[in-house]
């Protein structure tokens, strides 16, 4: 990359590790603070649906919007988002408007994330895009791994600190790309002439008919249960095992460390050797079996360990049935990948809605519901894969039938010639 290049990458990979870490910071102090205003596994379980469900309304106007008007803007603007957010977050304690607090960070981060790589797009080569996304992608997993942390640590000065500190590193990202950041490119469109795109609903619709259907409603479904287990892990622990804003940190952190190992060393070297089919059913049971034991951790180390497993397992799920829809989907691959997107956030958004409602009810019933979802996805996965396997079979018998009966006529064809 030349000078320019690296300058701008620099600029982006800071911008994506503030915004990231910026709001991992308030993860760790999120149960004791929900406790100190009276509110529980519900407002805990909306506080992260509503951030999802404002990203994943906003996320197709905002790539319109990163087309249309620069995305130098929706940069500045997702930040700007963000940073009012976590103001709010700061300056009241009515649940009302701190859910509000969350739809603004949500728009906010549908704003930031997209143009972020569609600036990469642009000021990169084909051949330096892979390499741009990663920077861009390590810096994501640098914030959730940091944020936490840090949040962990300044809860000692305060439960409302980490918000604090939180808005004011979000305004000087703000201030920062104002005066750095340039624009990508020349705009090539004219607000009101983008082409109109079919509605979400329709493409839902739609992806039922595809053939790699099943493995996205495996994704939702996986997404589901894994956000209704991260959704009151925290509140869990700070009620079952008086867990410190600290020692929820360590746990939130550790659990980033490994997904980030796993995904950068082990996942491509798993499936090479086993096969995307084998992998997910293998950790599909792993993940079940760390909700299972889950029930019945006595300690707060027993249970880390097991959320360890939990993540590790759900680090390799991820990427292997991204490739695995990707595979499938042939030259729709733009399509396949935004029903993937959507299929996921359809599941961040109901898990951890459904599982602060339950949480409510009796502490261990969002992990009754993970392990529930989980095993009726090894079973879906199960006689999908046998069914595809049938298909297969059959497919090659019409084809060795086929090719006996050509070679069968031109043979009596050939005898027929000679005598």
């Amino acid at each position: 990359m030349s000078g320019d290049q690296k300058k701008k990458m620099i600029i982006l990979m800071i911008n994506m590790f503030i915004a990231i870490g910026s709001f991992g910071i308030i993860i760790p102090i999120l149960p004791a603070y929900l406790e100190s205003i009276n509110q529980g596994g519900t407002a805990a379980g909306l506080m992260i649906a509503i951030f999802a469900g404002a990203q994943l309304i906003f996320s197709p106007i905002a790539g319109k919007w990163a087309d249309q008007y620069g995305r130098r803007k929706m940069i500045i603007y997702g930040l700007a988002g963000l940073t009012l957010s976590m103001l709010v977050f700061y300056a009241v304690d009515s649940i009302w408007l701190l859910y509000f607090s969350r739809v603004i960070g949500g728009i906010g981060a549908a704003l930031l994330i997209p143009a972020i790589f569609a600036y990469i797009a642009d000021i990169t080569t084909m051949e330096q895009r892979a390499k741009g996304n990663g920077l861009v992608s390590a810096a994501m997993s640098l914030g959730i791994v940091v944020g936490p942390g840090i949040g962990g640590f300044l809860a000692d000065f305060g439960l409302k600190m980490p918000f604090l500190i939180s808005a004011l590193v979000s305004l000087v990202a703000v201030l920062f790309s104002i005066v750095l950041l340039e624009e990508s490119s020349t705009l090539k469109t004219v607000p009101g002439e983008m082409p109109e795109e079919e509605p979400m609903v329709k493409k839902l619709a739609m992806s039922v008919k595809k053939p790699y259907f099943i493995p996205l409603v495996i994704t939702l479904v996986m997404s589901f249960g894994l956000m209704a287990y991260e959704s009151v892990l925290g509140l869990y622990l700070d009620n079952e095992f008086a867990a410190t804003p600290q020692e929820i940190a360590v746990m939130v952190t550790s659990t980033g460390i490994i997904s980030v190992i796993v995904q950068l060393f082990v996942v491509d070297r798993v499936v090479r050797r086993f096969g995307e089919g084998k992998v997910l059913n293998i950790f599909l049971a792993v993940a079940a079996s760390g909700f299972l034991v889950s029930l019945f951790a006595g300690s707060y180390a027993l249970f880390f360990v097991i959320s360890l497993i939990i993540f590790l397992a759900t680090s390799i799920l991820r990427p292997v049935l991204t490739t695995l829809i990707s595979k499938m989907a042939g030259n729709e691959q733009g399509f396949a990948m935004g029903m993937n997107n959507a299929y996921m956030s359809i599941g961040n958004v109901l898990g951890p809605t459904i599982a602060g409602v339950l949480y409510d009810v009796r502490i261990t019933y969002p992990f009754v519901l993970g392990l529930a979802l989980l095993i009726v996805t090894l079973f879906i996965t199960a006689a999908w894969q046998k069914g595809s396997q049938n298909r297969r079979q059959l497919c090659r018998k019409r084809l060795g039938d086929i090719v006996f009966k050509l070679f069968f006529s031109q043979s009596k064809s050939a005898i027929k010639d000679r005598l």
